[in-house]
């Protein structure tokens, strides 16, 4: 696939529980829809997933247990329909927990959230440090 031809309706990224069997519907958080770009649904779900393994780092934790917990208690994304083209939390996540704590830019996938566009007020974004 080819970000020329996006499905009807833009890229999705749909956002998984990952505290519940994959297999559970309810597992499925949300989709969000209206990704103009494939590029773009990429960027959204790997700081969406960033930032939930920010999320999860806590003061003495190491890398594993950075990882166990976000497999416990975290959220991830995935990109509907994408095939290969698409960005897969695993290539980058024990890099995610690993590395250095996240930039705020390298967490805000609000400001991809397509849902926001036009929206001038980013009031509610967290800290992100």
């Amino acid at each position: 696939m080819s970000d020329l031809f996006a499905p009807e309706g833009g890229w999705r990224v749909r956002l998984r529980d990952l505290s519940l069997p994959e297999d559970d519907e309810d597992s499925v958080i949300e989709e969000v829809a209206g990704f103009a770009t494939l590029m773009q649904a990429n960027d959204f779900a790997r700081r969406y997933v960033r930032d939930q393994i920010e999320r999860c780092r806590a003061p003495g934790l190491d890398a594993d247990a950075v990882l166990a917990a976000w497999r416990a208690f975290g959220e991830d994304a995935e990109i509907v329909d994408a095939g290969d083209a698409a960005w897969h939390s695993a290539a980058d996540v024990a890099g995610f927990a690993a590395g250095p704590r996240a930039r705020a830019e390298e967490r805000n996938w609000r400001a991809l959230d397509p849902r926001r566009i036009g929206d001038e007020d980013d009031s509610d974004q967290e800290d992100a440090s």
